[in-house]
């Protein structure tokens, strides 16, 4: 028995912590939204961390292999695997009941979730964790969010990394030590809503021409431009009051939403998406307050409103038209609605794939 073992038996152990998790890594072609996953490796943990079974699979995407240079897998290799559809099933089965444990969850969290919704199916996961919010939580003194240094400072060795069923174990073996942390302190996990997608529409894949130097240089993902805001900033936001079309609204860290689709409903309100923060932002919107991104930092320093996920979706079912406007605010669809249904033909992730590494969850 481990020190954190005697520190967290059976009576010590919080009766909320869930019952068993799904700690996953994906590799894929890309970055964007019509990527696809060419391998995945699952490893099944109890409700203590300890390792059930471990499943690991190739997937044939469909296309190039997109950065063989990170992950190796060529389209010679991926030629004979299995589709997507084909490994649906006991992927399914291995998730199924399971909290999805990965770092930088909300990348591996979307990349299944299409790969579900392209096969008409659902995934069965309905919570995820990511292991960066968790070593936020614990405070962990890792001299940056990369899974190498979360393992490093659990001793677990790594032995092929960017391989889905190496970085998985490394993964596994460092959450384990993490989970009992967490229960020894009485830390609250870090737990986000899975959102599956029902529908899905595969928009033209991006040319492939130069991919690699292009890849390099965009580093999460490809960029995105947004028309500009017809309406003038009219300031901060004010706690308690309505959001105002203009306002210049930021956001930081892992959402329950699909990123692409929280920011296109806020365009659709009538607002300003800013993509850093700086003494003109109206409000930040994270789930992470505590967390020191750049953007919490900044927003704290210039006295930034801040505000959590849940209360912003509440906000955008009633925006105040901008000063002078002749009609009131549109109405965005509730948040509530699941995120398939409106998804836009572009949205793209806002992780990186095996990359992630060196960049953390909170764009």
């Amino acid at each position: 028995m481990t020190m954190l073992d005697d520190h967290t038996t059976a009576a010590t152990w919080p009766t909320a912590y869930p019952e068993g998790y799904a700690v996953v890594d994906v590799e894929t072609t890309g970055l964007a939204r019509d990527d696809r996953i060419v391998s995945a490796a699952v490893y099944r943990l109890d409700a203590r961390g300890n390792v059930e079974d471990h499943w690991y699979t190739l997937v044939n995407p469909e296309r190039d292999p997109g950065p063989v240079w990170i992950h190796g897998l060529t389209s010679d290799v991926l030629e004979s695997a299995p589709l997507f559809p084909e490994i649906a099933g006991e992927l399914a089965a291995r998730l199924d009941g399971r909290v999805l444990v990965a770092h930088n969850a909300i990348f591996d969290w979307s990349m299944i979730a299409r790969e579900y919704a392209r096969a008409e199916r659902t995934a069965p996961t309905r919570q995820r964790l990511c292991t960066i919010a968790l070593s936020k939580e614990l405070g962990l003194p890792l001299p940056n969010h990369k899974l190498e240094s979360l393992a490093a400072h659990f001793g677990v060795v790594q032995q092929r990394a960017h391989h889905a069923l190496d970085d998985a174990r490394v993964l596994a073996e460092a959450f384990r030590p993490s989970l009992h942390a967490a229960a020894r302190d009485g830390v609250r996990l870090p737990l986000l809503e899975c959102r599956p997608l029902t529908e899905w529409s595969d928009a033209p894949a991006l040319p492939r021409v130069g991919y690699q130097s292009s890849y390099r240089q965009t580093g999460w993902r490809p960029s995105r431009k947004r028309p500009a805001c017809p309406y003038p900033n009219p300031g901060r936001y004010v706690p308690g009051e309505r959001l105002v079309q203009g306002m210049r609204v930021a956001f930081s860290g892992d959402t329950s939403v699909d990123r692409e689709l929280l920011e296109d409903r806020a365009v659709e309100a009538g607002l300003h998406v800013a993509t850093s923060v700086s003494r003109l932002t109206s409000l930040l919107v994270t789930n992470d307050p505590g967390s020191s991104t750049s953007k919490t930092v900044k927003a704290a320093s210039y006295g930034t409103p801040v505000i959590d996920e849940a209360a912003f979706t509440q906000l955008l079912r009633d925006v105040a038209p901008a000063p002078g406007a002749s009609v009131p605010a549109p109405a965005s669809p509730a948040p509530s609605v699941p995120a398939s249904a409106s998804v836009p033909a572009s949205a793209s992730v806002r992780a990186s794939t095996s990359v992630r590494a060196s960049t953390p969850a909170d764009g």
